[in-house]
């Protein structure tokens, strides 16, 4: 029985491609479920496991923020 590879060798350009082919594929799905008018159960099935897997990229990212000092964003 094969086994998953544990360890990757990613770099940020590479998660950047990911995550935007992503949102476009989920993008376009919604679309068709729109322009279908209809809530295609298989549909917003895929959209939301591509909508969690978007929200677990996006919690592994580390932010900048100042270590000293008072942090004043925008």
């Amino acid at each position: 029985m094969p086994r998953y590879n544990t360890q990757f060798e990613l770099t940020v350009e590479d998660l950047d491609v990911i995550e935007s082919a992503l949102r476009e594929v989920k993008t376009n799905l919604r679309n068709d479920a729109l322009a279908a008018n209809t809530d295609n159960a298989p549909n917003c099935d895929e959209v939301s496991q591509i909508h969690d897997l978007l929200g677990r990229l996006h919690n592994q990212k580390v932010f900048y923020r100042p270590k000293s000092g008072t942090y004043i964003s925008g």
